[in-house]
């Protein structure tokens, strides 16, 4: 079955300690405020509001928890690099944030969003930067890739290859571009993750 197809709200947690034990292999998303995050995480489960979108950039504040029944589950970092929330929230994303990928054992792949029409910013190459020891699979979503003609698509795609350093899709929630690829990379890490996990707990 469709992990995706299970997809149900866990928790929302707004501070490390509140999140919820280890189980599941765990992937990731993130990017800027109003990068389409929410957009995305509802095209790739196939629902209209599993995740709340908003046009207000920063809305999410917590980190928020989605099970794939008992196969894995999805994690929805908080957007980072709105310029108008103080900088005690924005220490409070890069607390909550960090916390979350440095000490997070069951973390199983990062997905980053990055607005097509607007490429790659310097906060998205710093995001990049410090990601990159992090020894799980990466892939980078070029969202809202139907703002642009076929021509703008096509440079922006080679422009973001060259200084990514991991794989891009080009991704559209509204016409559904780049979903079906998205939801075949994270089943095939999560199956990864859970066949490194049984080996661990049987080593020949």
């Amino acid at each position: 079955m469709d992990p995706f197809s299970r997809a149900a709200f866990l928790t929302s947690a707004a501070d490390v300690a509140q999140f919820p034990a280890e189980g599941p292999p765990e992937i990731a998303f993130l990017g800027r405020s109003n990068v389409g995050k929410s957009s995305a995480l509802n095209a790739l489960v196939a629902r209209r509001r599993l995740a709340f979108t908003s046009k207000t950039p920063g809305r999410t504040q917590t980190v928020n928890f989605y099970a794939l029944g008992n196969v894995g589950r999805l994690v929805d970092l908080p957007g980072y690099g709105y310029a108008r929330v103080s900088l005690a929230e924005r220490a409070a994303w890069e607390r909550v944030a960090s916390g979350y990928l440095r000490e997070r054992r069951t973390l199983a792949g990062l997905v980053v969003l990055v607005d097509a029409r607007r490429g790659l910013m310097p906060s998205d190459l710093q995001l990049l930067d410090w990601l990159r020891p992090l020894r799980v699979p990466q892939l980078l979503l070029l969202t809202k890739s139907d703002k642009l003609s076929a021509a703008e698509r096509r440079t922006m795609l080679r422009r973001v290859q060259d200084s990514a350093r991991c794989e891009v899709i080009l991704f559209s929630s509204l016409r559904h571009e780049g979903v079906e690829e998205l939801r075949a990379r994270l089943e095939g890490w999560l199956h990864e993750a859970a066949a490194g996990a049984k080996n661990e707990k049987n080593p020949r």
